[in-house]
């Protein structure tokens, strides 16, 4: 999906600058997600039914989730500026994809913080994002081993629907509030003459789920089949050198 940049490559005084940054950018983040996956680990297999009565996930989590996952709007930055090869409209589309699950569904209702979806959602993007991030970290300084483009190429094969089925669930319990209190709509008449229904702006968003999960599904199995191959040769020549 990654088309080539059109943005002029950055000059070469600022190569080491620009990739130490990439670099450090993508260790925070698998730092980050890291974090986030420890927490929900310690949430549900470490800490007390009491503790968990006390606090919901999404309190324990939230201050992380939302500082990680709010910062990859960077990307978006890094794509148009051309410091990655990424399409910055198809990653600006991926980035806010899912801010809009963060902050538009699970900030904006409080049934969303409550939903069975919330921890599987947060399992699957807390161990891609750690792998993803891991991958691309690696990647700038030219030392990716085989089992972390395994698992980058691989995991997504149940990690994918986890978390979709996540996110839809957080969306549905969300809906059900927007439904019955009308919150962050709005209705005519009013001042600026206009009519919005986060409700149905829910559902929207829900739907287009259905064509759009299996085209990125089949998209990361083309991938994976490239990329795998590709990784497999490059492993075959080496251990060739050797002998």
């Amino acid at each position: 999906m990654n088309a080539p940049s059109t943005t002029k490559p950055p000059r070469k005084e600022h190569s080491v600058i620009i990739k130490a940054y990439l670099f450090i950018y993508n260790a925070v983040q698998v730092l980050g997600w890291s974090y986030i996956l420890y927490q929900l680990i310690d949430y549900y297999l470490l800490q007390s039914s009491g503790f968990r009565a006390q606090i919901t996930l999404w309190n324990y989590t939230r201050i992380a989730v939302i500082i990680f996952q709010n910062a990859a709007f960077v990307e978006i930055l890094h794509a148009s500026l051309g410091f990655v090869k990424s399409n910055p409209v198809i990653t600006a589309f991926q980035v806010f994809s899912r801010i809009i699950v963060v902050v538009g569904v699970i900030m904006a209702t409080p049934t969303a913080k409550l939903s069975p979806g919330l921890p599987a959602a947060l399992f699957a993007w807390s161990v891609t994002e750690t792998i993803r991030y891991s991958y691309y970290a690696l990647n700038i300084i030219n030392y990716v081993p085989h089992f972390i483009t395994f698992l980058r190429y691989t995991t997504f094969y149940f990690l994918y629907p986890i978390g979709v089925s996540g996110e839809l669930l957080c969306f549905w319990w969300a809906q059900s509030y927007a439904k019955s209190t009308s919150v962050w709509s709005m209705e005519l008449p009013n001042k600026y003459n206009v009519t919005f229904s986060y409700y149905i702006c829910l559902w929207i968003v829900m739907l287009s789920y259905l064509p759009l999960f299996p085209k990125l599904y089949m998209h990361m199995m083309a991938q994976r089949r490239k990329v795998l191959s590709l990784d497999v040769n490059r492993l075959g020549s080496s251990d060739k050198k050797k002998i």
